[in-house]
């Protein structure tokens, strides 16, 4: 009897955390339909303006092998909330996106939303989308 009274309060707790534990979605699933069969596709998930505009990292990474046909990617697990992705068409497989000498990208990249930016990235608040259960951005390589 007294096992059951010793263990109670870590039940109790245990329980109170399930209930505190984050919602999280079923998957958020980047879709590339219009990539080139060439190279690979570098892709970052900010979950943050503040991350978004370089302040920190991407909440999750991946880098799809478009030679061997994958256009598309899943992250599992992610918590409900806003979200942003950047990507680039490393068309040569350096590991770098490719710029001219004016520091213009000479490689093809895009932002969720198919967003497009002013002499710059695309802003947050055109990139972000909301994430809740299974959520798909379909995004345009240019």
């Amino acid at each position: 009897m007294k096992t059951v009274a010793a263990i109670a309060p870590v039940l109790a707790l245990a329980a109170a955390l399930t209930v505190a534990a984050p919602a999280f979605a079923a998957d958020l699933t980047v879709a590339f339909p219009s990539a080139a069969p060439q190279g690979r596709i570098m892709v970052a998930v900010f979950n943050s303006e503040a991350n978004y505009g370089g302040e920190g990292q991407p909440a999750q990474v991946a880098m799809l092998d478009v030679a061997a046909g994958q256009t598309s990617i899943t992250f599992d697990g992610l918590p409900d909330g806003d979200y942003a992705v950047r990507a680039f068409h490393d068309l040569n497989s350096d590991g770098k996106m490719n710029t001219n000498p004016f520091g213009m990208p000479v490689e093809p990249f895009a932002f969720s939303n198919n967003a497009v930016g002013n002499m710059g990235p695309a802003s947050w608040e055109r990139a972000k989308f909301a994430a809740a259960g299974a959520a798909t951005q379909s995004i345009d390589l240019k």
